[in-house]
């Protein structure tokens, strides 16, 4: 019986000591599996605090962020360029805007009044015609200059419906043409915008730099502009080999180039690392410039054809009426008389008129 006795008390301890390793395991792995839980609910709070904190400190923290992101602030990115660093630049819709509103708006408007204001000129003043023709001519451009005229005039006149076409496109072509016929017309017209314009370049560059001489203004250019150049009536101010209205019209078309080629550098080579602020501001320019030239275009080609007569067989034939020049442009007519007398000689009669 007392052995009986014993042997119970023995398996008895040897389950109450299995109950107690077993304890201490559990409990020694419920610790361990406690510790990274405890440090993550831990970590948890505090990130729902920090998070509840900055709600606190701000009303809208998407509203912030978005706000730094349209303000242009820099973030890190691994694509390389200039400011390949800012996720949106918010000059893009202020450019838009501009070019869909006061650029195309005022454009069309100026360019609608330029050609009106020639209209109203052509039907209350008229042509101006030559008081007689003498059929005697003096030779007024040479072939350089009218090659050289003609050459930058027909590529300006491209250019100029290319670049109008592209710019009041929207508002204009595709409702004649459909979305996709002007698609169609604006792919052809982009690139022979674009390569034309290096040729242009080239060209307006040559004759400004060779005529600049022929325009520098001087007393009786203020005398003729006061006057109206005697297109209203009035006394017909006696000019130089170039008028004052000429000269006017030669610095305008001196600057508008010089901003149009200098903003077109950036539009024909975007390759060249500028940023999309300059690019931006300099299409704003070229598009500004493009219609004040064109505008000033306009009156020079009306006044130059039809507008005076005898002024465009001087840049077909380079040679114009004695009358003319006497008519238009007194002093040159006097200059050049002196000079052909001094020299013992005369002015050459035209071939399609008797000598006199």
């Amino acid at each position: 019986m007392a052995e009986q006795a014993n042997t119970t008390l023995n398996r008895r301890d040897s389950r109450r000591s299995k109950r107690v390793l077993f304890l201490t395991l559990a409990l020694l792995l419920l610790g361990t599996l406690a510790l990274p839980l405890t440090g993550y609910l831990v970590t948890g709070v505090s990130s729902v605090e920090a998070a509840a904190a900055q709600q606190d400190a701000s009303s809208n923290p998407r509203a912030d962020y978005w706000r730094e992101v349209r303000e242009g602030n820099q973030g890190v990115t691994t694509t390389q360029g200039p400011e390949a660093g800012i996720l949106i630049q918010n000059g893009g819709q202020n450019w838009r805007q501009i070019r869909q509103g006061p650029v195309t708006t005022y454009g069309a408007i100026g360019l609608g009044v330029v050609i009106l204001m020639m209209v109203i000129f052509h039907v209350v003043v008229g042509r101006a015609k030559l008081e007689t023709r003498t059929g005697k001519t003096i030779t007024r451009w040479s072939m350089l200059d009218r090659v050289l005229h003609w050459y930058v005039a027909i590529l300006f006149i491209i250019l100029a419906i290319t670049g109008i076409s592209l710019l009041f496109g929207r508002e204009f072509l595709i409702p004649v043409l459909g979305k996709e016929g002007f698609a169609a017309f604006a792919a052809l017209a982009k690139p022979v915008h674009d390569y034309l314009s290096l040729f242009f370049t080239a060209g307006i560059t040559i004759m400004l730099l060779k005529w600049i001489g022929q325009n520098i203004p001087n007393a009786a250019d203020v005398r003729w502009i006061l006057s109206g150049g005697g297109y209203f009536g009035g006394k017909h101010e006696p000019a130089g080999f170039v008028n004052g209205g000429e000269k006017v019209w030669y610095w305008i078309l001196f600057i508008g180039s010089t901003a149009m080629i200098g903003s077109g550098i950036f539009l024909l080579f975007p390759n060249l690392d500028w940023t999309r602020e300059a690019m931006q501001n300099a299409n704003i320019i070229h598009g500004i410039s493009g219609l004040l030239v064109i505008a000033g275009s306009i009156g020079h080609i009306y006044l130059g054809t039809i507008g005076n007569e005898g002024t465009l067989e001087g840049m077909v034939t380079g040679e114009v009426d004695e009358q003319w020049a006497k008519q238009h442009h007194a002093l040159w007519y006097e200059e050049v008389k002196g000079s052909t007398s001094s020299a013992g000689g005369a002015a050459r009669p035209s071939p399609a008129a008797p000598h006199e």
